[in-house]
């Protein structure tokens, strides 16, 4: 691939000064996201940049996918909720696709997969079941609650009236009791204790653990990632004892406080899929919809995949599992999900 290079542990800190830079890249673009697809998830990654004049004009982090069970992709960026590629031309952008194309097709992969913020390849299959919520944080911490719609602020003052605690854990443990607790409920395969703290250790002050307590037991956790003047809720879930403390509805209220003291800006509620229960709750903060752009090319694959839990197929399996000892699905569930992407 001429002009093409592949990212390097020497290059790292330019890439990531690139990422700082440029508009259109996200926390997702971060180069430490190498490390992490590697070393948690054991996945051949290709983060492509170009350079001119010893600057950094473009990247695209990809990584390979290859599973019997969900087939083989290329997609920028698996685990990640926005990816795609960030430069500063359009004849930068045009030869990092070019490169992506002429890399999936030597690989022979079902499909290439971009995740965008913004329509790239209009002529390429698209999928809608993903959405994003973002908004802006007032600087006035009381204007934020009241911005919240009633119902919603209500729950807030629940927890609030529960005297339940916040603070932030330097360590993935509490966190991940919470975590893998609500996933199971949901009948999802959890991801590795190993994924989580890689996150926290590559990514340090950038990656935030605020957990919630009452009585010192843990009641919601959630993971979130600082990028610029963004805060963006990424990991979270309750134990059993959330839903009657209100336990996520204060631990949201607290994290955009905090965010809002620290002069953030933009509160990145993250994707939902829509018509679910997640999709629902960050309506109710008034937050709205904003479209997601995944876009495909499709190699060997015929249709574009579908490997989300409201696939009909997959509802058997998820009823099975959400009767799965925890223990036991926290020991089975990494070796399914690493593959998911």
């Amino acid at each position: 691939m001429p002009g093409i290079s592949v990212l390097s542990s020497d290059k790292f800190q330019a890439w990531d000064a690139f990422v700082l830079s440029c508009p259109e890249a996200t926390f997702f673009h971060r180069a430490g996201w190498q490390t992490v697809i590697e070393q948690a998830f054991g996945h051949k990654t290709w983060f492509l940049y170009i350079e001119e004049g010893g600057h950094i004009q473009g990247v695209l982090p990809l990584a390979e996918v290859n599973s019997m069970l969900f087939g083989h992709s290329l997609s920028a960026l698996p685990f990640c909720v926005y990816g795609g590629i960030a430069a500063v031309s359009d004849s930068v952008r045009i030869k990092l696709d070019q490169a992506a194309q002429i890399l999936a097709a030597r690989l022979k992969v079902d499909y290439l997969e971009y995740r965008n913020l913004q329509p790239f390849h209009q002529d390429w299959p698209t999928k809608d079941l993903y959405v994003t919520f973002r908004k802006t944080i007032d600087p006035d911490v009381e204007q934020n609650m009241l911005a919240i719609p009633r119902k919603q602020r209500a729950m807030v003052r629940k927890g609030i009236k529960y005297e339940l605690q916040n603070e932030i854990d330097q360590n993935t443990e509490r966190f991940f009791q919470a975590y893998s607790a609500s996933v199971h409920r949901l009948g999802t395969p959890v991801f590795s204790r190993k994924y989580f703290q890689l996150l926290k250790t590559i990514f340090a002050e950038d990656c935030e653990l605020l957990v919630v307590t009452k009585d010192k037991n843990v009641v919601s956790a959630v993971m979130s990632f600082y990028f610029r003047d963004e805060v963006l809720p990424y990991y979270g879930g309750g134990t059993d004892a959330a839903r009657d403390l209100a336990g996520n509805d204060f631990m949201y209220w607290e994290l955009m406080r905090r965010a809002c003291e620290r002069g953030y800006r933009i509160f990145d509620f993250g994707r939902s899929k829509q018509g679910t229960g997640s999709y629902s709750f960050k309506r109710n903060w008034g937050f709205e919809p904003q479209p997601l752009f995944y876009e495909y090319q499709l190699h060997r694959a015929k249709t574009i995949p579908e490997h989300n839990p409201l696939n009909p197929k997959y509802q058997l399996f998820i009823k099975a599992w959400q009767k799965l000892p925890l223990s036991l699905a926290n020991l089975i569930g990494p070796h399914i999900v690493k593959n998911l992407g």
